[in-house]
């Protein structure tokens, strides 16, 4: 991810005030970079790093909107001002089934929220203003190109992930603004597909309505307040019309059960699976975190049943530091 000062965003494609009917630099200046440090032996810190930085945006009194994986396991976290100011903030909370997540500056930050406006009205088409820490130059004007599921990887699902075009170069806790200048969506991801045969870039972004129902667990408990999902520790692609594993989380339930990078996920509890979204969804079906998953694996010509002991992910994470 690139630095928050070793780049700009050209000026043709940045936002202009008389486009839109809002204080453009005024929803803008609630946009904050963050700057976290994690421990070197945190269950995260191989694959997403030590030192993570990205956007985050400011939604109440000092309480900062980002994506989880930029302040997940993190002992530091640092609020980087559009005008210069560097305060230090806390880890309120991350939801894991959203992929948001909540810090709190422990400082005044003087800049006024952006409101939180429904995702769910937003359609294909509607123009966007993907907002980075820096104001007009570091933020661009997009359009929203398509609402779909979107699975990830890491046992992640959503069902309608907001899909914007260009995609910003440091997405990573960008603001999805409204035409109407409220928050419809945080970055998450930049991805490439490819249409009328040629490559493109997009944001994906997660939608501000998955924030609404959990806000108030994130601020008093952390976490949202209610069972948490099967975990099974893998990574898994879609590779010849199979979910395969394509890592397994070090000392997570699939590495206990010992299952490998290659195993090919034929079926949840005798039901085949054909991708990664049915996966996840008969996998949360089962019960709580702490179920056993019967998965039918092939391996190297061989096709043999395994039974994982699930188990909730957020506890075999570092706890943040608060200060």
């Amino acid at each position: 991810m690139a630095s928050l000062t070793q780049w700009k965003v050209p000026s043709s494609a940045q936002p202009r005030p008389e486009d839109y009917h809002f204080d453009l630099d005024r929803a803008l200046s609630a946009v904050v970079g963050l700057h976290s440090f994690v421990p070197p032996d945190a269950l995260t810190a191989d694959t997403l790093g030590t030192e993570r930085a990205g956007n985050g945006v400011v939604i109440d009194d000092g309480l900062v909107l980002t994506i989880g994986y930029v302040v997940t396991e993190a002992e530091t976290v640092w609020l980087h001002l559009a005008d210069g100011r560097v305060v230090q903030a806390d880890t309120v909370g991350i939801d894991r089934e959203s992929g948001f997540g909540l810090v709190q500056a422990l400082g005044d930050l003087d800049l006024e929220p952006l409101p939180l406006g429904s995702s769910a009205a937003a359609r294909v088409n509607d123009p966007v203003v993907v907002a980075g820490v820096g104001g007009r130059s570091r933020s661009l004007a997009g359009q929203i190109i398509s609402r779909e599921e979107f699975a990830g990887y890491w046992e992640y699902l959503i069902d309608q992930a907001i899909f914007t075009r260009p995609a910003h170069p440091n997405w990573g806790g960008t603001g999805l603004i409204s035409a109407s200048g409220d928050l419809i969506g945080i970055g998450s991801l930049q991805l490439e597909r490819e249409e009328a045969g040629r490559s493109e870039h997009l944001n994906m972004n997660v939608p501000i309505d998955l924030l609404k129902p959990v806000l108030d667990d994130l601020r008093k408990f952390g976490q949202v307040n209610r069972p948490a999902r099967p975990w099974l520790g893998i990574y898994v692609a879609e590779i010849e019309n199979r979910v395969t594993a394509v890592g397994i989380v070090p000392k997570g339930p699939a590495d206990r059960a010992e299952l490998r990078a290659g195993d090919a996920i034929l079926a949840l509890k005798g039901e085949k699976v054909t991708d990664a979204a049915q996966l996840y969804r008969k996998l949360w079906a089962l019960g709580p975190a702490g179920v056993d998953v019967p998965l039918t694996l092939h391996r190297e010509g061989d096709t043999f049943d395994v039974v994982v002991t699930s188990t909730d992910r957020h506890r075999m994470l570092k706890k943040p530091r608060l200060h």
